[in-house]
């Protein structure tokens, strides 16, 4: 059995990049940066930041330039690819290696934006579509605030029974 999964979770290094292929599907590409932080044995603490080549297809594509930005973080299952092209001006075989969008998802959204992203929904969920090949969107959950009462149910007053009018759903 062989397995090529990546999971990420980071901050986009650039606006994506959209546009559209000959054939007509929809591509956007954008870096994606992320940290490692540890303790080394004098103490000292330390960080290294890692940039990955990220690639989203489709809808995944149109909604992930839509939502994000530089600086917005993204959560991003994939898996590795490889691609290798012929360099015009030098003649030689170039590589790059790219993460391909499986599933998504959008973080938190950045607190010092203004104008119409504020109103744009940040926690859209993408993931592959079964049979089809194309992500779908879900729908954006209602968020609930302090003030909403959260109906509760009692068991030691039903001594273990449930009362079907206490369910709150």
């Amino acid at each position: 059995m062989n397995v090529n999964k990546v999971i990420l979770i980071g901050r986009l290094t650039k606006d994506p990049e959209m546009r559209t292929t000959a054939t007509g599907q929809t591509v956007a590409s954008f870096g994606l940066a992320t940290n490692r932080n540890w303790t080394d044995k004098s103490g000292q603490k330390q960080e290294q930041t890692e940039f990955h080549n990220i690639v989203a297809w489709a809808k995944s594509a149109e909604i992930i330039s839509q939502y994000s930005k530089k600086g917005s973080e993204l959560y991003v299952e994939g898996r590795l690819q490889t691609r290798n092209w012929d360099d015009k001006q030098t003649g030689q075989k170039k590589y790059m290696t790219e993460i391909v969008i499986e599933n998504f998802q959008l973080g938190a959204r950045p607190t010092n934006t203004g104008g119409s992203y504020a109103n744009q929904n940040p926690s859209a969920t993408v993931a592959p579509a079964a049979a089809a090949g194309v992500a779908a969107a879900t729908a954006p959950q209602a968020k609930q605030t302090p003030t909403d009462d959260i109906p509760t149910i009692n068991l030691d007053d039903e001594k273990d029974d449930v009362n079907i009018e206490d369910v709150p759903f």
